[in-house]
């Protein structure tokens, strides 16, 4: 994808039209990581939040609780 430079008040940016946003399942007001590598390439990474490992333990817990006689006809 192509996109030009352009002056945005006293700043310069890349306008992201709303299918890049969606392709990136991306949001107003998403924070993003940007980084510079050498050579000169840019790379715009959303900064997404990761379930805590207490949070990902707890949503196991429930499943289990929830569908054990469906896990232990499957073990």
């Amino acid at each position: 994808m192509v996109k030009t430079i352009t002056k945005i008040g006293n700043s310069q940016g890349i306008i992201f039209d709303a299918a890049l946003m969606s392709i990136a399942h991306l949001a107003p007001g998403d924070d993003v990581n940007i980084e510079v590598h050498r050579g000169g390439t840019i790379t715009i990474t959303p900064l997404r939040p990761q379930p805590s490992a207490k949070e990902v333990t707890g949503v196991i817990r429930e499943t289990m609780k929830n569908y054990a006689r469906t896990m232990k006809k499957l073990a």
